[in-house]
């Protein structure tokens, strides 16, 4: 069996564990999915590959190289999905400007108190924009969050209603924040799962290899890239109703 990239980080006792309770079947999947790209901004991304140590310095949630790393394939994934007519919803957060409702994310982080003075990149973006390298297109949905699920007080659930999806294709970022609270989310909800191996990242390399053996454990099919972009390539074109994008020009109807 091809080794998983979580595989380095169990013990003996851990895979004896998998092995003997069940875990880690492969679910089918979905007939009707949507792609979800979770919170590749600026933020999480910098402007250009960077390394972590050094990005952080500017960005204090940059995950560095590792974000560039993905775009390659989330690029592949997105260009698959238009081309089959198959929904590309994408999250990123919103704060107002005095971040009064930052809420409980201001308790876990000692920096937080830098962002009282909103950045921006040097071509002025904010860093809850969504990188231009992936950027939405017109008949693309962005849902801006202020929590780690794409759920949490969102429309999210109630546009995959709309859309007729009954599975979801997980992409972005964290690994263990906010594509794992979208999977666990997801999950409860009653919609098939896929995370994309290749297509996530983290700022902690352990982190994101944990997160996706526990995720492909209990809640979705962590699946490569390659294989993820063969099953949208099967799929028939034209399924689903998508927004029109009349009017819009620069991003998605938000």
């Amino acid at each position: 069996m091809t080794e998983r990239i979580w595989d380095k980080f169990l013990t003996d006792r851990d895979k004896a564990v998998f092995d003997a309770s069940g875990f880690g079947a492969t679910a089918e999947w979905g007939k009707r999915p949507a792609l979800l790209v979770i919170d590749v901004n600026y933020a999480f991304c910098d402007e250009k590959p960077v390394p972590i140590l050094e990005s952080i310095k500017t960005w204090r949630t940059s995950c560095g190289e590792d974000a560039w790393e993905a775009m390659p394939v989330l690029q592949r994934l997105i260009h698959l999905c238009r081309g089959k007519g198959v929904p590309v919803i994408y999250t990123t957060g919103t704060r107002r400007a005095d971040n009064w409702d930052s809420g409980s994310w201001s308790w876990k982080n000692s920096r937080r108190s830098e962002d009282a003075s909103p950045m921006t990149t040097s071509h002025g973006h904010d860093g809850n924009d969504i990188v231009d390298e992936i950027a939405p297109a017109p008949q693309d949905i962005v849902v801006l969050k202020q929590k780690p699920s794409g759920f949490a007080g969102t429309p999210l659930h109630s546009y995959l209603q709309l859309l007729g999806c009954d599975s979801v294709i997980v992409t972005g970022t964290t690994t263990s924040g906010c594509v794992r609270a979208t999977v666990l989310d997801a999950f409860s909800l009653n919609f098939r799962v896929t995370v994309v191996e290749d297509g996530c990242f983290d700022r902690a390399q352990s982190s994101h290899a944990i997160n996706l053996c526990d995720m492909h454990a209990k809640y979705a099919n962590v699946y490569h890239s390659d294989v993820v972009a063969a099953h949208l390539q099967g799929l028939r074109a034209g399924m689903f109703e998508l927004p029109s994008g009349m009017g819009i020009s620069a991003k998605a109807a938000e």
